[in-house]
Protein backbone atom coordinates (compact mmCIF):
# COMPACT_ATOMS: atom_id res chain seq x y z
CA UNK A 1 0.00 0.00 0.00
CA UNK A 2 1.54 3.30 -1.08
CA UNK A 3 1.84 6.46 0.97
CA UNK A 4 -0.20 9.51 0.06
CA UNK A 5 1.46 12.90 -0.54
CA UNK A 6 0.44 14.27 2.85
CA UNK A 7 1.76 11.16 4.60
CA UNK A 8 5.13 11.72 2.94
CA UNK A 9 5.14 15.34 4.08
CA UNK A 10 4.35 14.27 7.62
CA UNK A 11 7.20 11.76 7.62
CA UNK A 12 9.63 14.35 6.25
CA UNK A 13 8.64 16.85 8.89
CA UNK A 14 8.90 14.36 11.73
CA UNK A 15 12.45 13.51 10.68
CA UNK A 16 13.59 17.12 11.05
CA UNK A 17 12.36 17.81 14.57
CA UNK A 18 14.95 19.26 16.94
CA UNK A 19 16.36 16.45 19.08
CA UNK A 20 18.08 18.72 21.59
CA UNK A 21 14.89 18.85 23.67
CA UNK A 22 13.07 15.70 22.62
CA UNK A 23 9.29 16.00 22.69
CA UNK A 24 7.07 12.98 22.92
CA UNK A 25 8.81 10.43 20.70
CA UNK A 26 6.96 11.10 17.48
CA UNK A 27 9.56 9.30 15.40
CA UNK A 28 7.95 6.01 16.44
CA UNK A 29 4.37 7.09 15.78
CA UNK A 30 2.83 5.26 12.82
CA UNK A 31 1.47 7.82 10.39
CA UNK A 32 -1.63 5.64 9.97
CA UNK A 33 -2.82 7.01 13.34
CA UNK A 34 -4.20 9.90 11.26
CA UNK A 35 -5.22 8.36 7.93
CA UNK A 36 -5.68 10.39 4.78
CA UNK A 37 -9.27 10.06 3.58
CA UNK A 38 -10.49 10.35 0.01
CA UNK A 39 -14.03 11.08 -1.21
CA UNK A 40 -15.23 7.52 -0.66
CA UNK A 41 -13.53 6.74 2.68
CA UNK A 42 -14.54 10.13 4.09
CA UNK A 43 -18.21 9.40 3.47
CA UNK A 44 -17.81 5.90 4.90
CA UNK A 45 -16.29 7.21 8.17
CA UNK A 46 -18.79 10.05 8.33
CA UNK A 47 -21.68 7.58 8.32
CA UNK A 48 -20.29 5.08 10.84
CA UNK A 49 -18.51 7.32 13.38
CA UNK A 50 -20.36 9.00 16.21
CA UNK A 51 -17.61 11.64 16.42
CA UNK A 52 -15.25 12.35 13.53
CA UNK A 53 -12.50 15.01 13.69
CA UNK A 54 -11.11 15.97 10.28
CA UNK A 55 -8.19 18.24 9.47
CA UNK A 56 -8.50 19.76 6.00
CA UNK A 57 -5.04 20.46 4.61
CA UNK A 58 -3.08 21.06 1.45
CA UNK A 59 0.51 19.83 0.89
CA UNK A 60 1.73 23.33 -0.02
CA UNK A 61 0.58 24.80 3.29
CA UNK A 62 3.50 25.46 5.66
CA UNK A 63 1.19 25.77 8.66
CA UNK A 64 -0.29 22.37 7.83
CA UNK A 65 3.17 20.83 7.83
CA UNK A 66 3.98 22.46 11.17
CA UNK A 67 0.71 21.19 12.64
CA UNK A 68 1.10 17.61 11.42
CA UNK A 69 3.15 16.30 14.41
CA UNK A 70 0.75 17.97 16.86
CA UNK A 71 -2.24 16.34 15.18
CA UNK A 72 -0.44 12.98 15.23
CA UNK A 73 0.19 13.39 18.95
CA UNK A 74 -3.46 14.35 19.54
CA UNK A 75 -4.49 11.14 17.77
CA UNK A 76 -2.43 9.14 20.27
CA UNK A 77 -4.02 10.93 23.22
CA UNK A 78 -7.52 10.23 21.85
CA UNK A 79 -6.94 6.73 20.52
CA UNK A 80 -9.86 4.46 21.30
CA UNK A 81 -12.12 7.41 22.11
CA UNK A 82 -12.39 9.49 18.94
CA UNK A 83 -11.32 9.07 15.33
CA UNK A 84 -9.03 11.68 13.74
CA UNK A 85 -8.32 11.91 10.04
CA UNK A 86 -7.05 14.26 7.32
CA UNK A 87 -8.40 15.31 3.95
CA UNK A 88 -6.13 16.71 1.25
CA UNK A 89 -8.08 19.44 -0.52
CA UNK A 90 -5.80 19.22 -3.55
CA UNK A 91 -7.12 15.69 -4.08
CA UNK A 92 -10.59 15.59 -2.51
CA UNK A 93 -11.85 18.83 -4.01
CA UNK A 94 -15.55 17.91 -3.82
CA UNK A 95 -15.48 17.42 -0.04
CA UNK A 96 -13.69 20.72 0.52
CA UNK A 97 -16.16 22.57 -1.70
CA UNK A 98 -19.06 20.96 0.15
CA UNK A 99 -17.87 22.39 3.48
CA UNK A 100 -16.55 25.69 2.01
CA UNK A 101 -12.95 25.06 3.08
CA UNK A 102 -10.91 28.10 2.03
CA UNK A 103 -8.37 28.34 4.86
CA UNK A 104 -5.72 25.77 5.73
CA UNK A 105 -5.51 24.03 8.03
CA UNK A 106 -9.16 23.79 9.10
CA UNK A 107 -10.22 21.36 11.82
CA UNK A 108 -13.90 20.35 11.84
CA UNK A 109 -15.92 18.07 14.11
CA UNK A 110 -18.69 15.90 12.69
CA UNK A 111 -21.30 14.24 14.89
CA UNK A 112 -23.73 11.72 13.41
CA UNK A 113 -22.89 12.68 9.81
CA UNK A 114 -23.59 16.34 10.54
CA UNK A 115 -21.15 19.23 10.77
CA UNK A 116 -20.86 20.05 14.48
CA UNK A 117 -18.20 22.74 14.85
CA UNK A 118 -15.01 24.34 13.56
CA UNK A 119 -11.88 24.72 15.67
CA UNK A 120 -10.40 28.21 16.13
CA UNK A 121 -7.89 27.57 18.94
CA UNK A 122 -4.12 27.19 19.07
CA UNK A 123 -2.53 24.39 17.11
CA UNK A 124 -1.01 22.31 19.88
CA UNK A 125 -1.81 18.70 20.69
CA UNK A 126 -3.08 19.60 24.16
CA UNK A 127 -5.42 22.26 22.80
CA UNK A 128 -6.76 20.00 20.06
CA UNK A 129 -7.37 17.17 22.52
CA UNK A 130 -9.18 19.47 24.92
CA UNK A 131 -11.34 20.91 22.12
CA UNK A 132 -12.38 17.53 20.71
CA UNK A 133 -13.21 16.17 24.16
CA UNK A 134 -15.17 19.29 24.96
CA UNK A 135 -17.14 19.20 21.73
CA UNK A 136 -17.92 15.52 22.21
CA UNK A 137 -19.01 15.96 25.83
CA UNK A 138 -18.97 19.60 26.97
CA UNK A 139 -17.56 19.75 30.51
CA UNK A 140 -18.86 23.25 31.19
CA UNK A 141 -22.42 22.07 31.74
CA UNK A 142 -23.96 23.55 34.81
CA UNK A 143 -23.21 21.91 38.17
CA UNK A 144 -26.53 21.45 40.00
CA UNK A 145 -25.51 19.56 43.13
CA UNK A 146 -22.70 18.95 45.60
CA UNK A 147 -22.24 15.47 44.14
CA UNK A 148 -21.66 16.91 40.66
CA UNK A 149 -19.16 19.40 42.06
CA UNK A 150 -17.30 16.58 43.81
CA UNK A 151 -17.28 14.58 40.59
CA UNK A 152 -15.88 17.53 38.64
CA UNK A 153 -13.15 18.31 41.21
CA UNK A 154 -12.14 14.63 41.59
CA UNK A 155 -10.74 14.65 38.05
CA UNK A 156 -6.95 14.09 37.87
CA UNK A 157 -6.62 17.52 36.19
CA UNK A 158 -7.19 20.87 37.85
CA UNK A 159 -10.51 22.53 37.09
CA UNK A 160 -11.97 26.04 37.18
CA UNK A 161 -15.48 26.59 38.55
CA UNK A 162 -17.49 29.78 38.26
CA UNK A 163 -19.93 30.46 41.10
CA UNK A 164 -22.82 32.81 40.27
CA UNK A 165 -25.89 33.75 42.32
CA UNK A 166 -28.09 33.33 39.24
CA UNK A 167 -27.94 32.91 35.47
CA UNK A 168 -28.67 36.62 34.93
CA UNK A 169 -25.29 37.60 36.39
CA UNK A 170 -23.57 39.77 33.74
CA UNK A 171 -20.23 38.06 34.40
CA UNK A 172 -21.49 34.58 33.54
CA UNK A 173 -21.25 35.25 29.76
CA UNK A 174 -17.73 36.61 30.30
CA UNK A 175 -16.80 33.46 32.19
CA UNK A 176 -18.15 31.28 29.35
CA UNK A 177 -16.24 33.40 26.85
CA UNK A 178 -13.04 32.76 28.81
CA UNK A 179 -13.79 29.05 28.70
CA UNK A 180 -14.15 29.09 24.92
CA UNK A 181 -10.90 31.02 24.52
CA UNK A 182 -8.89 28.91 26.99
CA UNK A 183 -9.80 25.57 25.50
CA UNK A 184 -6.99 23.54 27.06
CA UNK A 185 -8.41 23.94 30.59
CA UNK A 186 -11.44 22.36 32.31
CA UNK A 187 -14.31 24.73 33.16
CA UNK A 188 -17.69 24.40 34.84
CA UNK A 189 -20.12 26.73 36.63
CA UNK A 190 -22.90 26.61 39.20
CA UNK A 191 -25.73 28.79 40.45
CA UNK A 192 -26.58 26.65 43.51
CA UNK A 193 -26.81 28.89 46.59
CA UNK A 194 -25.59 26.19 48.99
CA UNK A 195 -22.42 25.69 46.93
CA UNK A 196 -21.73 29.43 46.98
CA UNK A 197 -22.08 29.44 50.77
CA UNK A 198 -19.79 26.43 51.12
CA UNK A 199 -17.03 28.35 49.35
CA UNK A 200 -17.82 31.66 51.07
CA UNK A 201 -18.89 33.42 47.88
CA UNK A 202 -21.57 36.12 48.06
CA UNK A 203 -22.70 36.92 44.52
CA UNK A 204 -20.02 35.65 42.16
CA UNK A 205 -16.57 34.14 42.19
CA UNK A 206 -14.17 31.84 40.39
CA UNK A 207 -12.24 29.05 42.12
CA UNK A 208 -9.44 26.87 40.78
CA UNK A 209 -9.55 23.36 42.25
CA UNK A 210 -6.29 21.41 42.28
CA UNK A 211 -6.41 17.60 41.90
CA UNK A 212 -7.10 15.87 45.22
CA UNK A 213 -4.11 13.54 44.91
CA UNK A 214 -1.81 16.60 44.91
CA UNK A 215 -3.25 18.11 48.08
CA UNK A 216 -0.61 18.80 50.72
CA UNK A 217 0.05 21.02 53.72
CA UNK A 218 2.50 23.07 51.65
CA UNK A 219 -0.05 24.81 49.42
CA UNK A 220 -3.78 25.50 49.25
CA UNK A 221 -5.96 22.97 47.46
CA UNK A 222 -8.10 25.79 46.01
CA UNK A 223 -7.26 29.26 44.75
CA UNK A 224 -9.80 32.08 44.44
CA UNK A 225 -9.70 34.45 41.50
CA UNK A 226 -9.60 38.11 42.48
CA UNK A 227 -10.35 40.78 39.89
CA UNK A 228 -12.73 41.49 37.05
CA UNK A 229 -13.69 38.48 34.94
CA UNK A 230 -12.26 38.72 31.43
CA UNK A 231 -10.39 36.44 29.07
CA UNK A 232 -7.09 38.22 29.74
CA UNK A 233 -7.41 38.28 33.52
CA UNK A 234 -8.64 34.67 33.68
CA UNK A 235 -5.76 33.52 31.49
CA UNK A 236 -3.21 35.21 33.75
CA UNK A 237 -4.84 33.72 36.84
CA UNK A 238 -4.95 30.19 35.44
CA UNK A 239 -1.41 30.23 34.06
CA UNK A 240 -0.08 31.42 37.42
CA UNK A 241 -1.95 28.89 39.55
CA UNK A 242 -2.93 25.93 37.38
CA UNK A 243 0.08 23.69 38.01
CA UNK A 244 0.65 24.60 41.64
CA UNK A 245 4.01 24.46 43.36
CA UNK A 246 5.08 21.02 42.14
CA UNK A 247 2.84 19.34 39.53
CA UNK A 248 3.24 15.99 37.84
CA UNK A 249 4.92 16.43 34.46
CA UNK A 250 3.27 14.33 31.75
CA UNK A 251 3.78 13.82 28.04
CA UNK A 252 0.81 16.12 27.49
CA UNK A 253 1.92 19.07 29.64
CA UNK A 254 5.71 18.91 29.50
CA UNK A 255 5.94 21.45 26.69
CA UNK A 256 3.99 23.96 28.76
CA UNK A 257 6.16 23.34 31.81
CA UNK A 258 9.35 23.80 29.79
CA UNK A 259 8.29 27.32 28.83
CA UNK A 260 9.82 28.43 32.15
CA UNK A 261 12.98 27.57 34.06
CA UNK A 262 12.20 24.18 35.54
CA UNK A 263 13.59 21.86 38.21
CA UNK A 264 12.52 18.26 37.60
CA UNK A 265 12.57 15.37 40.05
CA UNK A 266 12.51 11.98 38.34
CA UNK A 267 11.56 8.87 40.28
CA UNK A 268 8.88 6.17 40.29
CA UNK A 269 5.98 8.62 40.09
CA UNK A 270 2.78 6.58 39.99
CA UNK A 271 -0.32 7.77 41.84
CA UNK A 272 -2.33 4.76 40.68
CA UNK A 273 -0.22 1.83 41.88
CA UNK A 274 2.20 3.53 44.29
CA UNK A 275 0.47 6.63 45.68
CA UNK A 276 2.04 6.48 49.15
CA UNK A 277 5.69 6.61 48.07
CA UNK A 278 4.91 9.00 45.22
CA UNK A 279 3.42 11.45 47.72
CA UNK A 280 6.19 10.82 50.24
CA UNK A 281 8.98 11.92 47.90
CA UNK A 282 6.93 14.80 46.52
CA UNK A 283 6.41 16.08 50.08
CA UNK A 284 10.17 15.83 50.72
CA UNK A 285 10.68 18.03 47.65
CA UNK A 286 7.89 20.45 48.58
CA UNK A 287 9.37 20.89 52.04
CA UNK A 288 12.52 22.32 50.46
CA UNK A 289 11.28 24.20 47.41
CA UNK A 290 8.60 26.07 49.34
CA UNK A 291 11.35 27.76 51.38
CA UNK A 292 12.94 29.10 48.22
CA UNK A 293 9.57 30.11 46.72
CA UNK A 294 8.63 31.96 49.92
CA UNK A 295 12.02 33.72 49.77
CA UNK A 296 11.15 35.05 46.29
CA UNK A 297 13.45 32.74 44.31
CA UNK A 298 12.08 32.22 40.81
CA UNK A 299 12.10 28.65 39.58
CA UNK A 300 9.36 26.18 38.68
CA UNK A 301 9.24 22.62 39.91
CA UNK A 302 7.77 19.31 38.77
CA UNK A 303 7.95 15.59 39.45
CA UNK A 304 7.97 13.03 36.63
CA UNK A 305 8.07 9.31 36.06
CA UNK A 306 11.67 8.25 35.49
CA UNK A 307 10.83 5.57 32.96
CA UNK A 308 8.34 7.66 30.99
CA UNK A 309 10.87 10.48 30.67
CA UNK A 310 13.99 8.42 30.02
CA UNK A 311 14.57 10.55 26.92
CA UNK A 312 14.83 13.64 29.13
CA UNK A 313 17.27 11.95 31.53
CA UNK A 314 19.48 10.87 28.63
CA UNK A 315 20.08 14.59 28.01
CA UNK A 316 22.02 14.52 31.29
CA UNK A 317 23.97 11.36 30.52
CA UNK A 318 21.67 9.26 32.72
CA UNK A 319 20.72 5.87 31.36
CA UNK A 320 18.75 3.18 33.22
CA UNK A 321 19.17 4.66 36.69
CA UNK A 322 17.40 2.63 39.36
CA UNK A 323 16.65 3.17 43.04
CA UNK A 324 13.79 4.91 44.78
CA UNK A 325 15.33 8.32 45.49
CA UNK A 326 14.61 11.16 43.02
CA UNK A 327 17.09 12.32 40.39
CA UNK A 328 17.15 16.12 40.31
CA UNK A 329 17.94 18.26 37.25
CA UNK A 330 17.28 21.83 36.12
CA UNK A 331 16.72 23.08 32.58
CA UNK A 332 16.32 26.78 31.85
CA UNK A 333 14.67 28.50 28.92
CA UNK A 334 18.18 29.46 27.76
CA UNK A 335 18.94 25.72 27.46
CA UNK A 336 21.26 25.77 30.48
CA UNK A 337 21.28 22.41 32.26
CA UNK A 338 22.23 21.45 35.80
CA UNK A 339 22.48 18.04 37.43
CA UNK A 340 22.38 17.31 41.16
CA UNK A 341 25.24 14.84 41.56
CA UNK A 342 24.77 14.35 45.30
CA UNK A 343 22.24 11.66 46.21
CA UNK A 344 18.85 12.95 47.34
CA UNK A 345 18.49 12.71 51.13
CA UNK A 346 15.28 12.19 53.06
CA UNK A 347 15.88 15.29 55.18
CA UNK A 348 16.07 17.43 52.02
CA UNK A 349 19.50 18.84 52.87
CA UNK A 350 21.12 17.68 49.63
CA UNK A 351 18.39 19.34 47.55
CA UNK A 352 18.66 22.48 49.65
CA UNK A 353 22.43 22.68 49.00
CA UNK A 354 21.87 22.10 45.27
CA UNK A 355 19.27 24.88 44.98
CA UNK A 356 21.36 27.27 47.11
CA UNK A 357 24.27 26.78 44.71
CA UNK A 358 21.96 27.31 41.73
CA UNK A 359 20.40 30.54 43.01
CA UNK A 360 23.79 31.92 44.08
CA UNK A 361 25.16 31.37 40.57
CA UNK A 362 27.92 29.05 41.79
CA UNK A 363 26.46 25.84 40.34
CA UNK A 364 28.41 24.50 37.37
CA UNK A 365 26.40 23.89 34.23
CA UNK A 366 26.11 20.41 32.82
CA UNK A 367 27.21 19.87 29.23
CA UNK A 368 26.53 16.62 27.46
CA UNK A 369 29.58 15.89 25.36
CA UNK A 370 31.10 13.10 23.36
CA UNK A 371 34.72 12.24 24.26
CA UNK A 372 37.31 14.63 22.83
CA UNK A 373 38.76 12.98 19.69
CA UNK A 374 42.29 11.62 20.20
CA UNK A 375 43.16 12.86 16.71
CA UNK A 376 41.48 15.76 14.95
CA UNK A 377 43.69 16.47 11.95
CA UNK A 378 41.25 15.72 9.12
CA UNK A 379 40.00 18.42 6.76
CA UNK A 380 36.66 18.57 8.59
CA UNK A 381 37.36 19.08 12.29
CA UNK A 382 35.19 17.20 14.76
CA UNK A 383 33.68 19.41 17.45
CA UNK A 384 32.26 18.12 20.74
CA UNK A 385 30.66 20.16 23.51
CA UNK A 386 33.89 20.15 25.55
CA UNK A 387 35.90 21.63 22.65
CA UNK A 388 33.24 23.96 21.25
CA UNK A 389 34.42 27.09 23.02
CA UNK A 390 38.10 26.46 22.26
CA UNK A 391 37.64 25.87 18.53
CA UNK A 392 34.46 27.64 17.42
CA UNK A 393 34.95 30.73 19.59
CA UNK A 394 38.62 31.13 18.69
CA UNK A 395 38.78 34.80 17.68
CA UNK A 396 41.66 34.15 15.29
CA UNK A 397 39.58 31.83 13.11
CA UNK A 398 36.51 32.03 10.92
CA UNK A 399 34.53 28.85 11.52
CA UNK A 400 31.86 27.11 9.49
CA UNK A 401 30.14 24.43 11.56
CA UNK A 402 27.67 21.81 10.40
CA UNK A 403 25.28 20.54 13.08
CA UNK A 404 24.19 17.06 11.99
CA UNK A 405 22.41 13.93 13.18
CA UNK A 406 23.88 10.47 12.43
CA UNK A 407 20.50 9.15 11.27
CA UNK A 408 19.83 12.10 8.92
CA UNK A 409 19.94 11.09 5.25
CA UNK A 410 20.35 14.69 4.07
CA UNK A 411 23.35 15.07 6.37
CA UNK A 412 24.93 11.96 4.86
CA UNK A 413 24.39 13.23 1.32
CA UNK A 414 26.07 16.51 2.26
CA UNK A 415 29.18 14.84 3.74
CA UNK A 416 31.12 14.44 0.50
CA UNK A 417 30.51 18.03 -0.62
CA UNK A 418 31.31 19.41 2.83
CA UNK A 419 34.56 17.45 2.87
CA UNK A 420 35.48 18.87 -0.55
CA UNK A 421 34.97 22.41 0.77
CA UNK A 422 37.16 21.61 3.78
CA UNK A 423 39.91 20.17 1.59
CA UNK A 424 39.86 23.30 -0.55
CA UNK A 425 40.44 25.43 2.55
CA UNK A 426 42.59 23.14 4.69
CA UNK A 427 45.71 25.22 3.96
CA UNK A 428 44.04 28.49 4.94
CA UNK A 429 45.25 29.20 8.51
CA UNK A 430 42.32 31.52 9.23
CA UNK A 431 39.42 29.20 8.37
CA UNK A 432 38.08 26.09 10.12
CA UNK A 433 35.48 23.80 8.54
CA UNK A 434 33.91 21.71 11.28
CA UNK A 435 30.95 19.55 12.21
CA UNK A 436 29.25 18.43 15.42
CA UNK A 437 26.76 15.69 16.23
CA UNK A 438 23.94 17.77 17.73
CA UNK A 439 22.18 14.67 19.05
CA UNK A 440 25.11 13.66 21.25
CA UNK A 441 26.42 17.08 22.29
CA UNK A 442 24.72 20.07 23.88
CA UNK A 443 24.54 23.02 21.50
CA UNK A 444 25.07 26.35 23.26
CA UNK A 445 23.02 29.48 22.60
CA UNK A 446 22.56 31.46 20.42
CA UNK A 447 22.59 28.55 17.95
CA UNK A 448 19.09 27.40 17.02
CA UNK A 449 18.84 23.89 15.60
CA UNK A 450 15.37 23.28 14.17
CA UNK A 451 16.34 20.54 11.73
CA UNK A 452 19.27 18.71 10.20
CA UNK A 453 21.64 19.58 8.75
CA UNK A 454 21.99 23.15 10.09
CA UNK A 455 25.09 25.11 9.11
CA UNK A 456 26.39 28.29 10.72
CA UNK A 457 29.26 30.60 9.81
CA UNK A 458 31.02 32.15 12.82
CA UNK A 459 33.35 35.06 11.90
CA UNK A 460 36.38 36.03 13.99
CA UNK A 461 34.97 39.20 15.49
CA UNK A 462 31.31 38.16 15.84
CA UNK A 463 31.33 34.96 17.86
CA UNK A 464 28.17 36.14 19.62
CA UNK A 465 26.25 36.49 16.34
CA UNK A 466 26.73 33.46 14.06
CA UNK A 467 25.21 33.58 10.58
CA UNK A 468 22.87 30.81 9.46
CA UNK A 469 23.84 29.41 6.05
CA UNK A 470 20.74 29.25 3.88
CA UNK A 471 22.30 28.66 0.47
CA UNK A 472 22.52 25.61 -1.77
CA UNK A 473 24.52 22.57 -0.69
CA UNK A 474 26.91 22.57 -3.64
CA UNK A 475 30.63 23.13 -3.19
CA UNK A 476 30.74 26.26 -5.37
CA UNK A 477 27.75 27.78 -3.57
CA UNK A 478 29.33 27.23 -0.17
CA UNK A 479 32.67 28.62 -1.33
CA UNK A 480 30.92 31.63 -2.84
CA UNK A 481 29.19 32.27 0.50
CA UNK A 482 32.49 32.00 2.39
CA UNK A 483 34.16 34.37 -0.06
CA UNK A 484 31.51 37.01 0.69
CA UNK A 485 31.43 36.57 4.46
CA UNK A 486 34.96 35.59 5.52
CA UNK A 487 36.95 38.10 7.52
CA UNK A 488 40.10 37.70 5.40
CA UNK A 489 40.64 36.69 1.80
CA UNK A 490 40.33 32.96 1.28
CA UNK A 491 43.21 30.79 0.16
CA UNK A 492 41.60 28.03 -1.90
CA UNK A 493 43.67 25.00 -2.79
CA UNK A 494 42.86 24.06 -6.38
CA UNK A 495 44.29 20.58 -6.95
CA UNK A 496 47.51 18.59 -6.82
CA UNK A 497 47.71 18.63 -10.61
CA UNK A 498 47.63 22.41 -10.74
CA UNK A 499 49.81 22.53 -7.63
CA UNK A 500 48.84 26.05 -6.73
CA UNK A 501 46.59 28.07 -4.46
CA UNK A 502 44.05 30.64 -5.54
CA UNK A 503 43.45 33.70 -3.46
CA UNK A 504 39.88 34.99 -3.50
Amino acid sequence: MGLGPWTCLAVALLCTQNSLLPPFSLASVPVSRVPLLDDWTFQEHLERRNILAVMFITPRCGECMRLSPEFEEAAIRLEGLFFLAKVDCMISTQICRRYSIHKYPTLMIFRGSEEFGTYHGSYTAASIVRYIRKEADPNSQEIRSLEQLKAFTSNPEAGIVGFFANRRNPNLPRFLEAERSLEIYRFSFTCVADLLRRHEIDHEGVVLFRPSYLHSKFENSTVKFRGSISVTQMKMFIQKNFFGLCPVMTLENHKQLHQKDLMMAFYNVDYKTNPQMTSYWRNRILMVVKKFRDAGKKLNYAIANRQEFSFELSEYGIENRSGETPTIVIRTTKRHKYLMREEFTRDGKALERFLSEYFSGRLKRYFRSQPIPAKNDSAVQIIVADTFNKIVNNQEKDVMINFFAPWCGLCQSLDATYKEVAEKLMHDPHVVIAKMDATANDVPPPYEITGFPTIYFVPMESKHAPTLYEGEWQMNDILRFLKKTSTLKLNIYESKKLNKKTEL
